[in-house]
């Protein structure tokens, strides 16, 4: 019993694993337009008239700074919820 894959290993397990990190992803793509979009506007309250430029590094810092801390807290889950920790820990 021992022989069958585990974690990350088995297909099934990772093609759902994968599938559920995507999911995820995409709602911290969701959530990131809203951050950013929010930043936006707030910065155009405050400062009037904003050039295209300042609306593009609002995105990419606002933007970028929570798709990426997304990216990584589900990488994060993804090992961990997949045994892939685990693993590590038993083939030592």
């Amino acid at each position: 019993m021992d022989d069958l894959p585990k974690g990350l290993d088995d297909p099934d397990q990772a093609a759902h694993a994968w599938a559920r990190y995507r999911h995820l992803l995409a709602w911290m793509i969701l959530a990131a337009a809203f951050c950013a979009a929010a930043a936006i506007v707030g910065m155009a309250h405050l400062q009037g008239p904003l050039h295209l430029v300042t609306m593009f590094a609002i995105l990419g810092g606002v933007g970028g700074s929570v798709v990426l801390a997304g990216a990584l807290m589900g990488l994060l889950f993804l090992s961990s919820g997949s045994g892939h920790d685990e693993d590590v820990h038993r083939r030592d």
